[in-house]
């Protein structure tokens, strides 16, 4: 690369679920970079395995961790940024590390294989954000923007700048459109649900809000978020389909219904260790004396003995895949837990399941449609990891008659849309702080 080469912009979606990347080459073609095989998306996971002290990322991760290899286990990653426990450490094999330095990890593991795809260094990032990485709470929200741009530089990033993620799924999306259209940006990711009312011009497309070639600000009408998304769905399906079989809402002794944090610990997927610790341990122990039902608390202390958290939400979340793709009801694989039970997701568990936060989301998504200062708007186009939710889309379609849902590329269009937005940006892509 000479002294006066463009510049390669890497298009960095890190996902709370899942991550992806993208860049513009040299001839201005689209490459949306395979991150794990021939897939565009890498699971945010990383196992530290404990006898080879190695780390392994992404779906090689969680096959590690549910072949029962001995070690440790860090999904969702992204739902830590903009709190206290990002600079806190954590137990690793028989070693500390802050939080901050596994999303370091994961950054440098991305920047390596975009890399060895390309063949290049690469030193510019357009890093995604959400709307909102943390709702009412303006200081958090910066904070969170600002450790995500200092794992990136402490990764070999250089130069880095940010965009909202719904504006960049809508950069990706306007490669498609023939006409002038308004559309309502859906993107469901992992942990948070956000929106954009944008003016779609096939005529300048690549060009990002605000940037040199052309002042976009005036084509985006509105967004919102809120801070739901796909890992709050395993949750709630997790906490309806499977917790009650370890004694979650069991009526107990005098009439209570047993505590439920160790419930909710073991149904989250970044609380899940916490579940684990010494402190957790004897509390869950304990509430033996809360149980009428002992067989409860023995498969209860089972679980956390075998540290099977992560493996039942991994079931839970499979399980929820299945049903949304084939609208079959799916069996949740407890096997190793516990043959006897069969707990299973289909369409009326999982609609009664998460219908309070669905109806979060689609309210938001009609408040940005309201804040565009529109009745209706020409398309929804659907984006994210969790965009394909059969009771979602239903929703969706329920509240916006009128528009056309276009369903996008899940995993790849908002990074695809970063590439975009980088590419259209250089020169000016701001530099390390």
């Amino acid at each position: 690369m000479t002294g006066t080469a463009r510049p390669l912009v890497l298009g960095i979606d890190f996902g709370t679920s899942n991550s992806a990347c993208a860049l513009i080459d040299a001839q201005g073609g689209l490459q949306v970079i395979p991150l794990d095989g021939t897939k565009a998306e890498l699971p945010t996971a990383l196992f530290f395995a404990s006898e080879t002290h190695s780390v392994l990322f992404g779906a090689d991760a969680m096959q590690a961790y549910l072949n029962g290899t001995e070690g440790r286990l860090l999904r969702s990653l992204k739902s830590l940024l903009g709190s206290r426990l990002m600079d806190e450490y954590t137990a690793v094999g028989d070693k500390s590390i802050r939080y901050f330095d596994i999303v370091v990890l994961f950054f440098k593991e991305l920047k390596r294989r975009c890399e060895a795809h390309v063949g290049r260094p690469l030193t510019h990032a357009m890093l995604g954000r959400p709307v909102h990485f943390v709702d009412d709470d303006a200081q958090r929200d910066q904070l969170a923007q600002d450790t995500l741009g200092r794992a990136a530089l402490e990764a070999g990033f250089t130069h880095i700048a940010y965009q909202l993620e719904p504006i960049a799924a809508a950069l990706d999306y306007e490669q498609r459109v023939a006409k002038e259209t308004t559309a309502l940006v859906v993107d469901i990711g992992g942990g948070t649900s956000d929106f954009t009312v944008i003016r779609l011009k096939p005529q300048v497309h690549g060009q990002p809000l605000g940037s040199a070639q052309g002042d976009r600000t005036a084509d985006v009408l509105a967004t919102t978020g809120v801070h739901i998304g796909g890992t709050d769905f395993d949750r709630l399906l997790d906490l309806a389909t499977v917790m009650p079989h370890l004694g979650y809402k069991h009526v107990g002794t005098g009439g209570r219904i047993v505590p439920s944090s160790v419930f909710f610990d073991l149904s989250t997927w970044h609380l899940i260790h916490q579940a684990y610790t010494r402190k957790s341990m004897h509390f869950a122990k304990e509430l033996w004396t809360d149980y009428t039902d002992q067989a409860l608390h023995r498969r209860l202390m089972d679980a956390l003995e075998e540290q099977h958290g992560h493996r039942m939400l991994a079931s839970v979340e499979a399980a929820k895949i299945a049903c949304s793709i084939s609208g079959d009801s799916a069996l949740v694989n407890l096997d190793f837990l516990d043959r006897s039970l069969a707990p299973t997701v289909d369409a009326a568990n999982m609609e009664a399941a998460l219908q309070a936060s669905l109806a979060q989301v689609v309210q938001c998504a009609q408040d940005c449609v309201a804040a565009a200062g529109l009745q209706a708007v020409d398309a929804v186009y659907l984006t994210g990891g969790s965009s394909a939710l059969r009771p979602l889309v239903a929703a969706l379609r329920q509240a916006m008659p009128d528009a056309t849902l276009v369903e996008g590329n899940r995993f790849g269009g908002v990074a695809a849309g970063l590439a975009w937005a980088g590419a259209a940006c250089v020169p000016g892509l701001a530099g390390a702080p």
